[in-house]
């Protein structure tokens, strides 16, 4: 029998425990996928320790890439053998997964099935970002938070393949030189990061900061704005932010707030499509480059928990089943 992760109580990493389950059966409409490779997210940890409700028990995880088992009644896009990847499935932290037909990427040729696991979350998160929430053109100048993570990497490149000036954060020298690597034209510690920010613009300050920080670095993001800037805060990583006074957009020079979440950029398959579709081929072309940070057997789940919220890692974190 098949192995899973279940989660029966909230808590802390070493409530990720392993158990033997029962394979599970595709209903209408779905695939059965065996993992390849799970991705590890923060979001995923907030439902461990029961800041997100969820049922109990309970098997994490909704991002993987693997091959297709069995399909579900009336499955036509997809055949026994073929690749894919997703990032809206259950309990991928496993051997076995469910995902909708309609929620599944194909993996083209050319993207192996760990890369693949890799890019459909923080991917797509990159991909809606700059060209649905902000639009970014060439003149913009940018600010990433936690340029050496998973989605910061992603960003970095992206941005730069528009044109953009992209200026980020990290914390360590190590970070520093995979934001370079990426593309990044000007890397900043935290400490200090909003003066820095305005220095570099001649005083004017950033047309959009892309912060999934959250508590520690959403005021100075909103000091770092130009007038009329825009503060994107798409994560939480160092805890969810207080209250916001709404005069203060006003003082700050009649600035823009928004927090996007991935589902909503994600409304239809054609949509779906055409956002895996960009990154996949620009994957298979050599085009960017998806770091794999991590790589914890289904068993270490917990250790693998540990490091992500320690910020022990780079790029994304896989579990291989």
């Amino acid at each position: 029998m098949p192995s899973a992760i279940v989660v029966t109580a909230p808590g802390g990493p070493d409530v990720l425990t392993v158990a033997t389950v029962d394979r599970p059966a595709p209903g209408p409409g779905q695939l059965l996928v065996r993992v390849a490779a799970a991705g590890v997210n923060f979001i995923e940890t907030y439902q461990r320790s029961g800041a997100y409700a969820v049922d109990l028990p309970f098997t994490p995880g909704a991002e993987a890439a693997g091959t297709v088992e069995e399909l579900g009644e009336s499955v036509t896009d997809f055949a026994v053998g073929d690749r894919v990847a997703f990032a809206e499935g259950t309990g991928t932290y496993a051997e076995y997964a469910l995902v909708a037909a309609d929620r599944a990427l194909p993996v083209p040729e050319g993207v192996d099935l760990e890369t693949a696991a890799a890019l459909p979350l923080q991917g797509m998160t990159a991909h809606y970002l700059i060209n649905s929430t902000f639009p970014v053109r060439p003149e913009h100048a940018v600010l990433v938070h936690a340029g050496a993570g998973g989605v910061g990497l992603l960003l970095i490149q992206l941005l730069k393949a528009k044109g953009a000036r992209v200026i980020t954060t990290v914390s360590t020298p190590e970070k520093e030189e995979l934001a370079r690597a990426a593309g990044a034209d000007e890397v900043l510690r935290y400490e200090g990061f909003a003066e820095a920010a305005k220095t570099l613009t001649e005083g004017v300050g950033v047309d959009v900061v892309f912060d999934g920080v959250g508590r520690a670095t959403f005021d100075d993001s909103l000091r770092s704005l130009r007038i009329r800037g825009t503060l994107v805060l798409f994560g939480a990583a160092s805890g969810a932010v207080p209250p916001l006074d709404l005069q203060r957009l006003n003082s700050g020079g009649s600035l823009f707030v928004t927090r996007p979440t991935l589902g909503h950029y994600l409304l239809t398959p054609e949509e779906r499509r055409w956002r895996s579709e960009e990154l996949f081929g620009a994957v298979a072309s050599g085009q960017l480059d998806v770091r794999i940070g991590a790589r914890y057997a289904l068993a270490d789940a917990a250790r693998a928990h540990e490091d992500l919220q320690a910020r022990r890692t780079t790029g994304k974190v896989l579990l291989i089943p």
